[in-house]
């Protein structure tokens, strides 16, 4: 049986911890101390929060959307997937280290997708991004801790809180959309969502297909 292997390390932002990169053969893991953050074999929820609310973007003509959080990618690819040659795609990663393991030991992982000519990878607190932005995106995807309940940043409790939605319903554009993921169901969240002005669908998701644990991705629209 392959051990698992560290190959790097680096502390989160805000005294947030350790987050360290793993492998084992061909398996990637990301994780927050102990906590094991994700991996490169469970992909699932992660499309999700992505081909949901492109799917109902599909009639927009220059879709512009925003992700938060590069993970290892899975978002991103599915987003790439499901959007037109026009489309525009800004994902916002925090972490310079994730970045580096993106385009370093990771690149099977990614393959060329950092390389799509829609996609602008930028580094920084993408609740700054959202809250400087106005009427700018169709749909921003938010995977930036655990959910409601966050693990790794006390400051991404201002993304889930009533002020920060208000900022990502101000920067959507009519009709836009919302799409946050979680680990687990949150209804208090939910409410929380639809008094910042969206109209809410939860939906539960897999992390693996039909197996693997089960996440939430909420579907917030831009009332």
């Amino acid at each position: 049986m392959n051990p698992w292997r560290q190959l790097d390390a680096t502390q989160m932002p805000g005294n947030g911890g350790e987050l360290r990169l793993m492998q084992r053969a061909s398996e990637f893991s990301i994780m927050l101390g102990t906590t094991e953050l994700m991996n490169s074999r469970l992909s699932g929820s992660e499309e999700a929060l992505a081909t949901l609310p492109c799917e109902r973007l599909k009639q927009r003509r220059h879709p512009h959307i925003l992700i938060g959080g590069l993970g290892m990618g899975f978002t991103l690819r599915a987003a790439q997937a499901a959007l037109p040659p026009d489309a525009g795609i800004i994902v916002a990663e925090l972490v310079p280290a994730v970045i580096d393991w993106a385009r370093g030991p990771m690149q099977p992982v990614f393959a060329d997708c950092l390389d799509d000519p829609r996609t602008e990878l930028w580094q920084g607190d993408v609740g700054r991004l959202i809250g400087k932005s106005a009427a700018m995106f169709d749909a921003i995807l938010l995977d930036v801790d655990n959910g409601p309940e966050g693990l790794t940043r006390r400051a991404n409790d201002d993304i889930y809180a009533t002020a920060g939605l208000r900022a990502a319903h101000k920067a959507l554009r009519p009709g836009g959309i919302l799409s946050l993921w979680s680990s687990a169901p949150d209804h208090t969240f939910t409410k929380r969502l639809g008094n910042a002005g969206f109209k809410v669908e939860e939906i539960k998701t897999r992390a693996n297909g039909k197996r693997g644990a089960r996440h939430v991705i909420w579907l917030a629209e831009k009332l």
